[in-house]
């Protein structure tokens, strides 16, 4: 479980970073029975490809997220989850799973959400372009607001947004404890 640690973080921190190369894995999905499974970091091509995903396989219910590490545009992810939502799908984190930043956000999407004892969910500050850590703009500030109308759409305290900003820097990672994973309603069940 400390290597499974230290790997998750190691990929979120090179996600996370400003001057990421073309050397990750853009997200993909592959069917598995009715669900899709998503891996990978979701990037620019995400709404894209989960359109494609659900036209080819228009009869799944569910994804689940295996190991999205975040992503490297947030407008393009917060664009797919609500297609998440808008097709009533469900979302769903196995034991052996890793979602973190962006991944978390997209989990968010999914009308059900569960999570296996033993996932890794991940949060941070983001940071980006001109930001080099949400954290430290005011509250106010226009950049929040994006996310903040994202998590009241899906049903998730707005708290959650600001817990994030506060759990760790945007180049670091928080690994959520059970009770905060009950406290902020991640999870449907």
């Amino acid at each position: 479980m400390k290597y499974r640690h230290a790997f998750a973080l190691l990929a979120l921190l090179v996600v996370g970073c400003a001057d990421i190369d073309d050397s990750y894995e853009p997200a993909s999905f592959q069917r598995n029975g009715n669900s899709l499974v998503m891996t990978g970091v979701i990037d620019s091509n995400i709404v894209t490809t989960l359109e494609a995903a659900l036209a080819t396989h228009p009869d799944v219910h569910l994804i689940v997220l295996q190991n999205v590490e975040g992503s490297i545009d947030d407008e393009a992810n917060l664009e797919a989850a609500r297609i998440v939502r808008q097709y009533d799908l469900d979302t769903h984190v196995p034991a052996d799973g890793m979602i973190a930043s962006g991944g978390t956000d997209f989990f968010l999407a999914g009308v059900e959400r569960t999570i296996e004892a033993g996932a890794l969910i991940g949060v941070h500050a983001w940071g980006g372009d001109d930001i080099a850590d949400a954290a430290a703009l005011p509250d106010s500030h226009p950049e929040h607001q994006p996310y903040l109308r994202y998590y009241q759409d899906m049903g998730i305290p707005q708290s959650f947004y600001w817990y994030t900003l506060d759990a760790a820097p945007s180049e670091d990672i928080h690994w959520m404890t059970q009770a905060e994973i009950s406290r902020f309603q991640l999870t449907t069940d």
